[in-house]
């Protein structure tokens, strides 16, 4: 690895997997993933010596009747200082109207500093529903953000919601799923250019090496993609985030902060720690 100063790294995308305490009926198709545990403990363990300060908990997939408890679960983590959680990125389910506003008013007594929705969820009709809209108001509301993840032909509809909600601020997440693997990068460019036209998004760095492939995990290969989200959003409106544990079918979580570093080495110093921790303090009010 180049050696340069190290910066530290605000984690905005800690998974937690508890399979004894919640259903992750998702993870069964994922082979690095099946089966198995990743607790908080193991994740410390991981990066004990990787320079990650902190982290925000990313809702982890449950299944639907266990997405509120979730969030309790790891608030309980969270209130020992030790954990490093910062915060709780809840799930919800924008396109319902039943239930919706208790939920928020639920999450005010937690730790949670943004909710996520996922894009498989924001068809033509739901993003045009404006109940989809004016829940994704109410986040923004509150003073909280609203992260955005799924497949990249759903990204035309996300900018649509994003529109729709200019007081509301949103996350990309995971560089918006490029097709690394397939290389071709026009649509993909077409979808972030469409994004960060928009004031009210930042772009999370996470989760590409789980995008390449047969292609090797290496600066190499994600360069481009990188180089073009840096172009797009400008280093002020870039966060990182490890993806752990999907980052388990790259290369692990070890190899993507390496991976991480080694990228940001030519930026200077007040970018790298924009990039790597600044930005997200700001955007979800940490730190």
């Amino acid at each position: 690895m180049t050696q340069h100063h190290e910066v530290e790294f605000l984690d905005t995308h800690q998974h937690l997997i508890y399979p004894d305490k919640a259903g992750y009926a998702w993870t069964d198709e994922v082979p690095a993933l099946a089966g198995k545990a990743f607790s908080l403990s193991l994740y410390k363990e991981l990066t004990a010596s990787k320079g990650v300060k902190a982290t925000i908990f990313m809702e982890s997939g449950t299944d639907d009747p266990d997405y509120q408890r979730e969030v309790y679960m790891v608030a309980e983590l969270a209130r020992d200082p030790a954990s490093k959680i910062l915060g709780i990125i809840a799930s919800c389910r924008v396109e319902r109207k039943e239930g919706f506003d208790a939920w928020l008013e639920e999450c005010s007594d937690l730790p949670v500093v943004a909710f996520r929705g996922l894009l498989h969820s924001l068809t033509r009709d739901n993003v045009q529903n404006p109940v989809s809209i004016a829940n994704a108001r109410k986040i923004g509301t509150r003073g909280l953000v609203f992260d955005l993840c799924g497949p990249l032909e759903q990204m035309s509809n996300a900018a649509e919601l994003v529109k729709a909600c200019p007081d509301t601020f949103f996350m990309l997440d995971h560089c918006g799923v490029p097709d690394i693997a397939g290389g071709d990068m026009s649509e993909w460019k077409q979808g972030i250019d469409r994004m960060a036209q928009l004031p009210n998004v930042a772009c999370k760095v996470s989760g590409v090496t789980a995008y390449c492939g047969s292609r090797p995990i290496t600066l190499e290969t994600l360069r481009p993609w990188l180089d073009y989200v840096v172009g797009a959003f400008g280093t002020d409106r870039l966060v990182w985030g490890s993806d752990w544990p999907v980052v388990n079918v790259g290369k692990g979580i070890a190899a993507w902060i390496d991976l991480s570093r080694d990228y940001l080495a030519p930026f200077s110093r007040d970018e790298q720690i924009a990039i790597a921790s600044a930005n997200a303090e700001r955007i979800y009010k940490v730190g």
